[in-house]
C-alpha cells in the first residue's frame, strides 16, 4: 500500500525557500559549497597553518623541550650545507623520477589510447590499477628483496651478462652502493615502480582525447607518421604528461618510506621531517621542512599550469 505525499503548500515557507534557491543559483551553489569549505578551512587548512606556525618556536638542545618564543632560526638553518643537500637531493630524485616515468608511461598510454578497445583496454585499466591495490609498504619490501644481493635483478643481470656494466654504474658518483638495494638507482627505479600508474593514466586520457581527424588531417597534408607524431601527437599531449607529473613529483617530494628502506644512507625531506618529530622532538625544525615541499609544489603548479596540466586532470 502506497502513501502519496502531499507537496508543500504554495506559501509554505519551504516553498518559499525552494522559489529562492531557484531564483538564485549562486545562492543554491553557495549553500551546497559551505560544509565542505568550512572543512577544508578550518580543519585542513587551519591544522597545516597551525604546523607551519610552530616552525617559529624554539627548541632546546639540552632539554628537548619546545617552547613559544618565536625565532626564524629554524628556516633559516634550512640554508645550511647539511639540509640545503637534502633538499636538493630530493628534488633532484622527484625531477628524475617524473622524467622517467614520462618516458616508461607514454608508449604503454599511447597504446591504450590508440591500439585497445573493449576487454583488451578493461585488461589494460586493470594492469596498471592493480599495483595501487597492494600495500604501498608490502610493495616497498618486497623490492628490498628484489633488489638485493642474490635477488631476482642480479639474477637478470648476470643471465643478459650485464654484470660489468652494473658494476661500472653503480661506481658512478652520486649513483653509489655495491648493490642495487644500496644504491640510488635502486631507489630510483622503486620510485618509477610505485607512482607509474599516476603517470600513465593522465597521459592516456590526454591521448583518448585526440581527435582521429586531426591525425587523418596530417597524413592528408603528406606527413610522415614521424612528423605527426612530433609536431601532433606530442605536443597535444603535453597536458597530460604534466597533469601526470604533478603526482610523481609532489609524491617524491614527500616519501620517507622508500628512502629508509632502499638506497644507501641519507635523508630525504620526508625521512627529514619524520626523523626530526619523532626521533628528537624537534617540532619547530620538523615544520620548517615542512615548508619546503609546500612552496616547491606550489612553484611547480604555478609552472605546470602554463602546460595546461590542470584541464588534463
Amino acid at each position: 500500500m502506497s502513501v502519496a505525499v502531499q507537496p508543500p503548500s504554495p506559501g509554505s515557507p519551504l516553498r518559499r525557500f525552494a522559489n529562492l534557491l531557484y531564483r538564485r543559483p549562486n545562492l543554491y551553489l553557495l549553500l551546497l559549497l559551505v560544509p565542505p569549505l568550512l572543512w577544508f578551512g578550518a580543519i585542513y587548512l587551519g591544522s597545516l597553518l597551525n604546523l607551519l606556525w610552530q616552525g617559529f618556536y624554539t627548541f632546546d638542545d639540552f632539554t628537548m623541550a619546545v617552547t613559544p618564543a618565536l625565532t626564524l632560526a629554524n628556516f633559516v638553518a634550512l640554508f645550511n650545507p647539511a639540509n640545503l643537500d637534502i633538499i636538493l637531493r630530493t628534488v633532484g630524485m622527484a625531477v628524475a623520477v617524473s622524467l622517467a616515468s614520462a618516458v616508461v608511461a607514454f608508449p604503454i598510454a599511447y597504446y591504450m589510447a590508440r591500439y585497445t578497445t573493449g576487454k583488451t583496454k578493461a585488461f589494460f585499466y586493470i594492469a596498471v590499477m592493480m599495483p595501487m591495490w597492494a600495500s604501498y609498504i608490502v610493495k616497498t619490501y618486497a623490492w628490498t628483496l628484489l633488489l638485493a644481493k642474490g635477488g631476482v635483478a642480479q639474477w637478470f643481470v648476470q643471465q643478459l651478462q650485464l654484470d660489468g656494466l652494473l658494476q661500472l654504474v653503480l661506481t658512478i658518483p652520486g649513483v653509489g652502493g655495491s648493490t642495487l638495494s644500496t644504491s640510488h638507482l635502486g631507489r630510483f627505479l622503486v620510485f618509477v615502480y610505485i607512482w607509474l600508474p599516476f603517470m600513465i593514466l593522465p597521459i592516456q586520457a590526454s591521448l583518448e582525447r585526440l581527435p582521429p581527424s586531426l591525425l587523418q588531417a596530417s597524413a592528408d597534408l603528406g606527413a610522415k607518421p614521424r612528423q605527426t607524431f612530433v609536431q601532433v601527437i606530442l605536443p597535444l599531449s603535453v597536458p597530460g604528461i604534466a597533469a601526470g607529473s604533478i603526482f610523481t613529483f609532489s609524491l617524491t617530494l614527500g616519501d620517507f618510506i622508500v628512502p629508509q628502506l632502499i638506497g644507501p644512507p641519507g635523508y630525504f625531506i620526508g625521512s627529514m621531517v619524520y626523523a626530526q618529530q619523532g626521533a628528537i622532538g624537534n617540532m619547530p625544525m620538523a615544520a620548517a621542512f615542512t615548508l619546503v615541499p609546500i612552496v616547491l609544489i606550489a612553484v611547480y603548479l604555478a609552472m605546470v599550469k602554463r602546460l595546461g596540466a590542470f584541464d588534463a586532470l
